[in-house]
């Protein structure tokens, strides 16, 4: 999967999944933008990948969405590669007790936010006019349900849904539209959500979610953007519009 000069942009760059890409794409040659909320954060989780252009922005400012891909052009010419793959999990609680600002929060980022990028991006690569490859970061959550979470599930199914939909719109001038599911990965995001479950007994709470997996683990952001990388690639030459699930065996257990 050789990436050698070609322009990759990332979103959420600063931790977790984003940063495993970052360093992943970086091997394979590729020419970094990297955008998060904090640019201080961002320099100190990517500082070292050398050549990296560091954006801070809000994804969910259509400004600033408009800036991060203007700015990614004005440094390199062109994007390549998009991975769309800033979100939150936002506030735990159970539909009777949510927050409507909560969820106007998650879905702003996790929705508008996924959403823009793709505009804004789009409209580039069709103006290059040779194509390119979209991942979008859905979740397990958004073909599942979840007690407490339907915010964040709520706004993963939509992202499986404008995932979808924006690969039809793109098949004709060669953008390629794809999207990862990931089950429990072993980020902050998790830790945030161990807390929900079980607030002072985390250990417990990572125990129980891990022995629901058939592999008895959680995945590594590693492992996730291995995924991103082989869907960026021209060995994913033919899928456009499919959304996989990387769970461990979850799939296996459902219809």
């Amino acid at each position: 999967m050789d990436f050698q000069d070609k322009v990759v942009l990332i979103t959420g760059a600063a931790g977790g999944i984003g940063l495993a890409a970052a360093r992943k794409f970086a091997a394979e040659g590729a020419k970094l933008a990297l955008v998060d909320l904090d640019k201080s954060t961002l320099q100190d989780a990517a500082g070292d990948i050398e050549g990296a252009l560091l954006l801070s922005a809000n994804v969910a400012d259509e400004a600033d969405v408009k800036r991060y891909v203007g700015e990614t052009v004005k440094a390199f010419g062109r994007v390549d590669v998009f991975v769309n793959n800033a979100g939150i999990n936002g506030d735990f609680k159970t539909i009777d007790e949510q927050s409507f600002e909560n969820y106007r929060k998650v879905l702003d980022v996790n929705v508008i936010g996924v959403a823009m990028g793709l505009k804004h991006v789009v409209a580039q690569m069709k103006a290059q006019g040779d194509g390119g490859a979209i991942v979008n970061t859905a979740s397990n959550g958004g073909l599942l349900g979840a007690p407490g979470m339907s915010a964040y599930v709520a706004s993963k199914h939509a992202v499986i849904g404008i995932n979808k939909s924006v690969a039809l719109e793109t098949a004709g001038d060669g953008i390629r539209v794809n999207a990862v599911c990931p089950s429990g990965v072993d980020t902050q995001m998790m830790r945030s959500i161990e807390t929900n479950a079980m607030k002072g007994n985390e250990a417990e709470a990572r125990k129980a979610f891990e022995s629901s997996v058939p592999m008895g683990r959680y995945a590594e952001s590693e492992e996730i953007a291995d995924l991103m990388l082989f869907l960026a690639s021209e060995k994913a030459s033919f899928i456009t519009g499919a959304y996989y699930r990387i769970d461990g065996g979850g799939a296996a257990t459902s219809a």
